[in-house]
Parts: structure tokens; C-alpha cells; sequence
């Protein structure tokens, strides 16, 4: 059985055409998604699996209607193939029945890798620039140099942990985690 998938990013697209050619390509069903590409839940997609059976094939107007990137391409197309179902393309003419795209898609999964790979290396290499400049990832700190200094003009007071937490805007927890070693037994012995 040739199974549909029609997919549009906004509400006030129009899925016709894609439907148009989905019946024409002799679809029996056809599910459809009014959502972006990028999302990763899309209902009309997981009906459109959860109906298919081994022998059917998947069919789509267009690569990008059923899938985020080549990479989501590659694992949508082995998973159902692992499940005994085709996959096929009008505006590309892929077909996994065939066997030229059972050549192809071995390809899309080097391209895959590489892709992954070069994301990594260009982030991996962004972060090292961004941090011989000074910059420094992740959430700013919450107890800076100048509330551990009045951490411990408070606490050397006789201001009690949970008092002196609640003044700086910080959690318990993180208030012992900051201070030096020594402090935290002096507190803990206090305690």
C-alpha cells in the first residue's frame, strides 16, 4: 500500500498540491502536518508510521517534507526499512525499492558523518577562540569574588548559613561550595 505524508510549516499554507501529487502517485491514506520541519514531534508523521506495514512504502512530494536535515533523512528512511518499508520521493524520484537509491542512501550517511563532524570541529574550534579571549561558557556565577568576601564578613559575625544564603540570593548548598575548605569545617563544626 503507497502511504502519504503531506507536510506544510504554518497554518496558513496550503497542503493541496502535495496532496494533488500524493493521490496521483496512487496513495491510499495520506497524513498530513501543519509544522515546521524542525519540530520533532510531528502527529500526522508518527500516524502516518504507526499505520504503515511491512511492504508498504512511505511516500512524499518532497525530500524536506519528512525530514529535519539529511542526517533525520538517513535514520527515517533506515528505520523503516528495518521495519520492511519503502520509502519514496515524487519531485526527487527516489525510491528505496530500487536499486540505485539503495546505493544512494549509503552515500547520505557518509555525507551524514561528515556533516556531524564538521559541526563538531567548527564548535569545538568557536569555543576554543571564544575562550583565549576570555570568554567563558555556560551561566554567569551566581556567588562572585564580592559575595564571598561578604559571605565572610557575615559569617565571621555570627550570621547563621540559611540568613546569610537568603542575603546574597544564593542556596545553602552554594554557599558552602564557595567558601574556602577550612570555613566550611569551622561551619560545620559550628553547626
Amino acid at each position: 500500500m503507497l502511504i502519504g505524508y503531506a507536510r506544510v510549516s504554518t497554518a496558513d499554507q496550503n497542503l493541496d498540491l502535495q496532496v494533488d501529487a500524493l493521490r496521483s502517485a496512487g496513495c491510499e491514506r495520506i497524513f498530513s502536518d501543519r509544522t515546521s520541519g524542525a519540530r520533532a514531534d510531528r502527529p500526522g508523521m508518527r500516524e502516518a508510521l504507526d499505520f504503515a506495514r511491512e511492504g508498504d512504502v512511505l511516500v512524499v512530494w518532497k525530500l524536506d517534507r519528512s525530514s529535519r536535515s539529511l542526517g533525520h533523512l538517513v535514520e527515517t528512511v533506515q528505520s523503516l526499512e528495518r521495519c520492511g518499508i519503502g520509502f519514496r520521493s515524487l519531485t526527487e524520484m527516489m525510491d528505496t525499492n530500487r536499486p540505485e537509491a539503495s546505493a544512494i542512501f549509503p552515500i547520505f550517511a557518509a555525507l551524514c558523518s561528515v556533516e556531524r563532524s564538521l559541526v563538531r570541529e567548527r564548535t569545538m574550534a568557536g569555543l576554543q577562540a571564544a575562550r583565549q579571549r576570555g570568554r567563558v561558557g555556560g551561566r554567569p556565577r551566581l556567588f562572585t569574588a564580592e559575595k564571598k568576601r561578604a559571605a565572610a564578613r557575615l559569617l565571621a559575625n555570627g550570621t547563621p548559613p540559611r540568613d546569610v544564603a537568603n542575603v546574597l540570593g544564593i542556596s545553602v548548598p552554594t554557599l558552602y561550595r564557595g567558601l574556602p575548605v577550612s570555613q566550611r569545617a569551622t561551619l560545620a563544626e559550628a553547626a
